[in-house]
Protein backbone atom coordinates (compact mmCIF):
# COMPACT_ATOMS: atom_id res chain seq x y z
CA UNK A 1 0.00 0.00 0.00
CA UNK A 2 1.08 3.54 -0.68
CA UNK A 3 0.15 6.39 1.69
CA UNK A 4 -1.64 9.44 0.39
CA UNK A 5 -1.35 13.04 1.54
CA UNK A 6 -4.25 15.40 2.30
CA UNK A 7 -2.18 18.44 1.29
CA UNK A 8 -0.65 17.14 -1.91
CA UNK A 9 -1.44 17.24 -4.68
CA UNK A 10 -3.97 20.05 -4.45
CA UNK A 11 -6.24 20.87 -7.38
CA UNK A 12 -5.39 23.78 -9.66
CA UNK A 13 -7.21 27.09 -9.27
CA UNK A 14 -10.91 26.44 -9.84
CA UNK A 15 -13.98 28.68 -9.89
CA UNK A 16 -15.67 26.40 -7.32
CA UNK A 17 -14.55 24.51 -4.25
CA UNK A 18 -13.26 20.98 -4.86
CA UNK A 19 -14.82 18.13 -2.83
CA UNK A 20 -13.07 14.74 -2.65
CA UNK A 21 -14.71 11.86 -0.79
CA UNK A 22 -12.01 9.97 1.10
CA UNK A 23 -14.18 7.42 2.87
CA UNK A 24 -17.91 6.68 2.92
CA UNK A 25 -20.10 4.29 4.88
CA UNK A 26 -23.79 3.97 5.70
CA UNK A 27 -23.71 6.69 8.40
CA UNK A 28 -20.50 8.61 7.79
CA UNK A 29 -18.65 10.43 5.01
CA UNK A 30 -15.11 11.81 5.22
CA UNK A 31 -14.14 14.41 2.64
CA UNK A 32 -11.41 16.84 1.77
CA UNK A 33 -12.60 20.27 0.66
CA UNK A 34 -10.24 22.68 -1.08
CA UNK A 35 -11.22 26.35 -1.28
CA UNK A 36 -9.38 29.02 -3.23
CA UNK A 37 -11.01 32.29 -2.19
CA UNK A 38 -14.57 31.01 -2.59
CA UNK A 39 -17.50 31.93 -0.34
CA UNK A 40 -21.14 30.92 -0.14
CA UNK A 41 -23.15 33.13 -2.53
CA UNK A 42 -24.89 36.07 -0.84
CA UNK A 43 -28.24 35.14 0.65
CA UNK A 44 -27.59 31.37 0.51
CA UNK A 45 -27.20 29.08 3.53
CA UNK A 46 -26.09 25.50 4.05
CA UNK A 47 -28.74 23.47 5.90
CA UNK A 48 -27.45 19.91 6.06
CA UNK A 49 -29.23 16.70 7.05
CA UNK A 50 -26.15 15.43 8.92
CA UNK A 51 -23.80 16.75 11.59
CA UNK A 52 -20.50 18.04 10.22
CA UNK A 53 -17.21 18.11 12.12
CA UNK A 54 -14.69 20.27 10.26
CA UNK A 55 -10.93 20.61 10.79
CA UNK A 56 -9.03 23.35 8.96
CA UNK A 57 -5.67 22.00 7.73
CA UNK A 58 -4.31 25.03 5.85
CA UNK A 59 -5.33 28.54 4.85
CA UNK A 60 -8.06 30.35 6.77
CA UNK A 61 -11.80 30.84 6.58
CA UNK A 62 -14.72 32.65 8.15
CA UNK A 63 -18.00 30.86 8.92
CA UNK A 64 -21.21 32.67 9.82
CA UNK A 65 -24.02 30.90 11.65
CA UNK A 66 -27.63 32.01 11.35
CA UNK A 67 -28.47 34.46 14.12
CA UNK A 68 -24.86 35.55 14.62
CA UNK A 69 -23.39 38.76 13.26
CA UNK A 70 -19.66 38.01 13.42
CA UNK A 71 -17.78 35.35 11.49
CA UNK A 72 -16.17 32.46 13.33
CA UNK A 73 -12.58 32.63 12.01
CA UNK A 74 -10.72 29.34 11.54
CA UNK A 75 -6.96 28.89 11.22
CA UNK A 76 -4.89 25.70 10.71
CA UNK A 77 -5.62 23.23 13.50
CA UNK A 78 -8.99 24.79 14.41
CA UNK A 79 -12.06 22.57 14.32
CA UNK A 80 -15.77 23.04 14.87
CA UNK A 81 -18.87 20.87 15.09
CA UNK A 82 -21.82 22.06 13.02
CA UNK A 83 -25.01 20.30 14.18
CA UNK A 84 -27.46 19.03 11.58
CA UNK A 85 -29.76 21.82 10.33
CA UNK A 86 -27.60 24.58 11.83
CA UNK A 87 -27.82 27.06 9.00
CA UNK A 88 -24.40 28.45 8.13
CA UNK A 89 -22.40 29.95 5.32
CA UNK A 90 -18.76 30.32 4.34
CA UNK A 91 -18.29 34.07 4.49
CA UNK A 92 -14.76 33.97 3.03
CA UNK A 93 -11.74 31.75 2.44
CA UNK A 94 -8.11 32.72 2.09
CA UNK A 95 -7.24 34.30 -1.27
CA UNK A 96 -3.45 34.05 -0.75
CA UNK A 97 -3.27 30.28 -0.28
CA UNK A 98 -5.56 27.30 -0.63
CA UNK A 99 -7.78 26.52 2.31
CA UNK A 100 -7.94 22.78 2.96
CA UNK A 101 -10.69 21.35 5.16
CA UNK A 102 -11.20 17.83 6.47
CA UNK A 103 -14.92 17.25 7.01
CA UNK A 104 -16.68 14.36 8.70
CA UNK A 105 -20.43 14.14 7.99
CA UNK A 106 -22.35 11.76 10.24
CA UNK A 107 -25.84 11.00 11.56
Amino acid sequence: MKPQNLLSPLPAVAPEETFTTLLQGPHVKLERIVSDGQATPAGEWYDQETHEWVLLLSGSAGLVFEGETEACVLHPGDYILIPAHQRHRVEWTDRRQKTVWLAVHYQ
